[in-house]
């Protein structure tokens, strides 16, 4: 793979997979043009930073589609070696292509997440994040993958259910139901083994005619009306909603170069909303805010190296080992003679002090309360600061021919 260098293709091209390996950049023409407008009122040679942080902004603001295109664009590269590197990393039916479609098509979690005043760098939180969200895809497909589908309806939430059928495009009037009969179903069908809970078989006619029963008591008290149901509905029901657990638990990688169903041709994006405005914001009130950030990024750098030429040995070796070597908790535990739940516990107790000075600084600078979401943040944004401290960024794996 080779690096894109103007800012105009950064934000506007798109990874082409030939395989599973990169082919070339594909160039989506509305937001090149949409670069170029911005590009041409702007009176400043700003860097990609800018745009990053301009168009995190826009989408702040205006909840802008094309400003998460823009983004999308920008971390192409970022999310290409992270799958790279965890296809090499793991062992996994997945494609690269399919770890890189997994993570790109959440980037709403690296909207959502990334905070300027806290993370030094866009890029960095997004290799983070993505990571995260291909290990989340393994975890969630094993266990999807070795569930029965009676065994997936009694081990998943009502909320993760609820969300389940949103995604799969159900109305409200039928998700109340399917949740209705869901409940019905934990009541009256309970498995004997909690240890074999996710190999659960399907009810027998006996268990289907008692779910309905209770069903059509229940659906009496509810709020809403509910049409009465049969035996055969129940199980019509529930395995439906099963299957909309198990696609929104693992769906289907969706290509972004892909033209819509239907249509045979067709620009990247081409069903991004017109009503966007390119015209630029003050520029002086973007630039004061990037150089603000850039600031409080160098202080952020000196508190927490400060705080980690604090620690004693054997925390710095920890971490050392841990973020710059790469090693697992299991690898280091097995190296000291140790249980993994020590090294967990000593990682957490170092982070914990690190966090400290963090949040310290935070009240004093930025004069942020410190409350619970605070906290996550700033966690997520220590986890990015040492993996940038102990390893350079992913994109500066060895290109690819």
């Amino acid at each position: 793979m080779y690096s894109r260098q103007h800012i105009i293709e950064i934000f506007s091209t798109f990874v082409l997979f030939k395989g599973d390996v990169f082919d070339r950049w594909v160039t989506d023409s509305k937001l090149r043009r949409s670069m170029q407008n911005c590009l041409e009122q702007s009176s400043f040679q700003e860097s990609e930073t800018f745009w990053a942080i301009y168009w995190h902004r826009i989408w702040q603001t205006q909840a802008s589609p094309m400003a998460v295109a823009h983004i999308t664009a920008y971390l192409q590269e970022v999310c290409y070696w992270v799958a790279r590197k965890m296809k090499m990393n793991v062992l996994s039916q997945h494609s690269i292509a399919d770890f890189f479609q997994t993570a790109i098509a959440r980037i709403d979690k690296v909207l959502r997440g990334f905070n300027p005043q806290l993370s030094s760098n866009l890029k960095t939180y997004a290799e983070f994040t993505f990571s995260n969200l291909i290990k989340d895809l393994l975890r969630q497909q094993q266990e999807v993958d070795i569930c029965s589908d009676w065994g997936l309806l009694h081990k998943v939430s009502q909320k993760r259910l609820v969300e389940s059928l949103k995604q799969g495009g159900y109305p409200s009037q039928i998700i109340a139901r399917y949740v209705l009969v869901w409940n019905c179903f934990l009541q009256v069908y309970a498995p004997n083994n909690a240890a074999t809970a996710h190999k659960l078989m399907k009810p027998d006619n006996a268990t289907l005619q008692a779910i309905a029963k209770l069903y059509n008591t229940e659906r009496l008290s509810q709020s809403s009306s509910h049409p009465a149901c049969t035996p055969e509905n129940v199980e019509s029901w529930l395995i439906a909603t099963a299957k909309a657990v198990r696609f929104y638990e693992y769906p289907a990688s969706v290509s972004l170069d892909v033209p819509a169903p239907g249509q045979e041709t067709g620009e990247l994006l081409d069903r991004l909303s017109n009503d966007f405005q390119e015209s630029v914001l003050n520029e002086i009130i973007i630039q004061e805010e990037v150089e603000n950030i850039k600031q409080q990024s160098r202080e952020i750098n000196k508190i927490l190296s400060d705080a980690l030429a604090k620690l004693d040995t054997t925390a710095q070796v920890l971490l050392q080992t841990y973020y710059k070597q790469g090693l697992t908790q299991q690898d280091i535990a097995q190296h000291l003679g140790v249980k993994q739940y020590t090294v967990s516990r000593q990682l957490t107790k170092i982070k914990k002090t690190l966090l400290m000075e963090l949040a310290q600084w935070s009240q004093k600078t930025l004069h942020i309360s410190v409350t619970s979401d605070v906290i996550d943040s700033m966690s997520n944004s220590l986890e990015e600061w040492l993996i940038a401290h102990y390893r350079p960024l992913i994109l500066s794996s060895p290109v690819e021919s």
